[in-house]
């Protein structure tokens, strides 16, 4: 069986090693835009090339003889690969274009939910211009500012945050409508965020264990927001601030939107739906829906993926989701990134890095890094993922915490993410609002 994977980042690094260890023996054949060595080490074939080019993405695949393409990014899933891909007879994981409105237009999704009378929306009002934007912004405590469009994690602003009076979320709004189509404003909700990935055909939906990220780059929720740090999962499958109906709330919502898709667009949804939600004292409201696996919350699950990974994505495209028993092993997972000093904001690029003492009892994924012939170097972003699973969480992050300290160069890392002081924090907040 031969695969096309679509990134090279360090979820396609785990996506790769998942397809890899299937019962199938697949060759894989990854398009990236940079080499991942870690993704290159595990594929048959590999081609080096630009997103944007579906053309040469489709004769990748058609030279590969590619059964069905994995799409990892939100980047290649926004220009349309997947309808190209499909139009042309390969089966994509990963939803048609208009399908990933669902990641692309924040709009789209709040107004889709709204339509269906799906519950999970906070109080919200989306933009074309300026006009009934300030009186829209009086009439609710605090607010939050979302650009239309993608924007790599790093375009939602939060009063409190970000700016502190609702002039500057105002002057926001405004810098916003001068390069997307619309900016949401929307009530700040006071809760607990969690990251619910979902694997659907369409019609069936499953979860996989529950994710907290951690975006700001210091310890202690510090500093400014990032693509994500790092984040855990635990053993019994929740979260520690998590109720198991909390869990089923966010599920009922993502199957019931996936439903509304379908109504919407008359062609099911297949692939990932990631959504981003936040529990607080008035139950589960949703932040965002991504069309894709997180980065890094796919590390935590992945890895731990007991069902063979093949047969899922084989039952999605087939839409047989619902014959197959989709199980993961009951351990806790704490991932670490160890990115260059001065991330995000200012880098430091083309440092070299030495994993060589990186213990083999941790998991080890690329991200931003450049391979060349003296070693490892840094990139502009995160550079390595590193994942220790385990029985409880306290050893997940005990694992992850050594070997992401024995990685050498000029990197630094969250070292309280999974620890017990952190989730104690977590926990408390919650208590305070359910009471």
């Amino acid at each position: 069986m031969n695969i096309l994977l679509i990134g090279n980042g360090a979820r396609e690094h785990a996506i790769a090693e998942a397809l890899s260890r299937s019962r199938h023996k697949p060759n894989l054949f990854s398009f990236m835009k940079s080499n991942n060595p870690g993704i290159a080490g595990l594929s048959s074939g590999i081609k080096i090339g630009n997103y944007h080019d579906l053309e040469g993405m489709g004769e990748f695949a058609k030279s590969s003889k590619a059964e069905f393409a994995f799409i990892g990014p939100e980047e290649p899933l926004s220009n349309g690969v997947a309808d190209f891909l499909e139009d042309a007879g390969i089966p994509c994981i990963g939803p048609r274009k208009s399908l990933a409105a669902l990641e692309t237009s924040k709009s789209f999704t709040r107004s889709l939910m709204q339509k269906y009378g799906i519950k999970g929306n906070p109080e919200f009002r989306v933009f074309t211009k300026k006009k009934g934007i300030m009186e829209f912004m009086k009439g609710i405590d605090m607010v939050v500012v979302k650009p239309d469009g993608l924007t790599g994690g790093k375009g939602v602003k939060v009063q409190g945050d970000h700016f502190t009076t609702k002039e500057e979320a105002y002057a926001y709004c405004t810098e916003v409508l001068k390069t997307h189509p619309a900016v949401i404003v929307e009530e700040k909700l006071d809760g607990e965020e969690f990251s619910l990935q979902c694997l659907t055909d369409g019609f069936t939906v499953i979860a996989t264990p529950p994710v907290q990220d951690h975006k700001r780059a210091f310890a202690d929720d510090q500093g400014p927001n990032t693509g994500g740090m790092g984040s855990y999962s635990c053993e019994n499958h929740l979260l520690p601030f998590l109720k198991k109906e909390d869990v089923e709330e966010g599920l009922e919502i993502t199957r019931k939107v996936c439903e509304a898709l379908r109504k919407e667009f008359k062609t099911p949804y297949r692939g990932v739906m990631y959504g981003g939600f936040m529990v607080t004292g008035k139950g589960v409201r949703l932040i965002e829906y991504n069309a894709r696996f997180g980065d890094p919350e796919t590390m935590n699950v992945l890895p731990i993926l007991k069902t063979d990974f093949v047969d899922i994505c084989i039952a999605i495209i087939n839409r047989k989701l619902h014959e197959i028993k989709v199980e993961f092993d009951r351990k806790a997972t704490v991932c670490k990134y160890a990115v260059p000093e001065g991330y995000p904001n200012n880098p430091r690029k083309n440092e070299k890095i030495d994993i060589s003492k990186v213990p083999k009892n941790a998991r080890l994924y690329y991200a931003s890094v450049d391979r060349r012939d003296d070693g490892l170097y840094t990139g502009s972003s995160r550079s390595i993922g590193i994942v220790g699973i385990s029985s409880s969480l306290e050893a997940a992050e005990k694992i992850a915490e050594n070997a992401v300290c024995l990685i050498k160069g000029p990197l630094f890392h969250r070292n309280d993410i999974g620890t017990e002081k952190l989730i104690r924090k977590r926990v408390e907040h919650i208590n305070r609002l359910r009471k």
